[in-house]
C-alpha cells in the first residue's frame, strides 16, 4: 500500500473521530446546562419547546434525506452541529434527575434512579465499547457490508416500531410495557454497536475511493461523525437505562 495513502487514511479517520469527540463534548456541556441551570431547564422541560428538542433530530435526519441529495461540506457540518445541539439539550433530563436525586418510572413501569456516578459509568462503558467496536471494524478483513445492510434495515424498522409504540398508548389502543421498552432500547443499542464496526469499515473503503476529492472527503467526515454520534448516543442511553434501573 502507498505510504501516502495510508497516512492520508489515518489523517482522515482522525478527523472523523475528532469531530465526533467535539460533538460528544458539546452535547455533554449542553446536557449539563439544560439539566442544572434553572432558566434553561424551565425553558426546555417546562414548555412545548421540549417537543421541538425531542423531535428535531429525527426531523433533521429525514429532511436531509430528501433535501440534501448533493450536500456541501458546510451544509453537512451545519446539520451535524444542529443535531448534536438538540440531542445534547434533550439529554439534559438525565442531569436534571441526577442533580435533584429524582427517581422516576418509565411509561412501561421501569424504575430508574440516577446520580452523577451512574452517568459517568454509562459514559465510560459506552466509550470503551465504541472504541473496541470501531477498532475491530477498522482492522478486520471480513466484509461487513451484508451485516451492515441488514442492520440498517432493522434499525429503520425499529424506528417505525418505536414511533408506533409511542402513538398507540396515547390513543388508548395498548398499554405501555416494560418488556417492549427494553426490547426497543436494547435493539437500538445492539444495532448501533453492529453499525459502529460497519461504518468504520465503510469510511475506510470510502476514503480509498475518494482520496483525491477533498470536497467529498469533507462531506464524508461530517456524515461519518454524525452516524457515529447517533450510534454512540443510542448505546449510551441503553447502558444508562440498564444502570439506572439497578440503582
Amino acid at each position: 500500500m502507498d505510504a501516502s495513502i495510508d497516512q492520508g487514511l489515518r489523517t482522515f479517520m482522525l478527523g472523523v473521530y475528532t469531530k465526533l469527540t467535539y460533538g460528544i463534548a458539546l452535547s455533554g456541556v449542553l446536557a449539563f446546562a439544560a439539566g442544572t441551570w434553572d432558566p434553561l431547564t424551565q425553558l426546555i422541560f417546562g414548555t412545548p419547546l421540549y417537543y421541538v428538542v425531542a423531535f428535531a433530530p429525527i426531523a433533521l435526519i429525514f429532511g436531509s434525506m430528501f433535501f440534501m441529495k448533493n450536500p456541501s461540506p458546510t451544509g453537512s457540518a451545519i446539520l451535524y452541529w444542529a443535531i448534536v445541539t438538540f440531542v445534547g439539550l434533550g439529554l439534559g433530563v438525565y442531569f436534571y434527575m441526577a442533580s435533584n436525586s429524582i427517581s422516576t418510572q418509565t411509561a412501561g413501569g421501569i424504575s430508574q434512579s440516577l446520580n452523577y456516578m451512574t452517568i459517568a459509568k454509562a459514559f465510560f462503558i459506552t466509550a470503551s465499547s465504541f472504541g473496541a467496536l470501531s477498532l475491530w471494524g477498522y482492522t478486520t478483513k471480513r466484509d461487513l457490508s451484508a451485516i451492515g445492510s441488514f442492520a440498517i434495515m432493522a434499525l429503520w424498522a425499529l424506528v417505525a416500531v418505536s414511533l408506533i409504540y409511542m402513538v398507540l398508548p396515547m390513543m388508548g389502543v395498548m398499554q405501555p410495557s416494560s418488556g417492549m421498552e427494553w426490547l426497543i432500547s436494547g435493539g437500538f443499542a445492539l444495532l448501533s454497536a453492529v453499525l459502529v464496526a460497519w461504518q468504520t469499515q465503510e469510511l475506510k473503503e470510502g476514503y480509498y475511493q475518494l482520496s483525491h476529492d477533498g470536497r467529498s472527503l469533507a462531506v464524508m467526515t461530517n456524515w461519518g461523525a454524525l452516524n457515529f454520534f447517533i450510534m454512540f448516543v443510542n448505546m449510551f442511553r441503553f447502558v444508562l437505562m440498564l444502570l439506572a434501573s439497578r440503582e
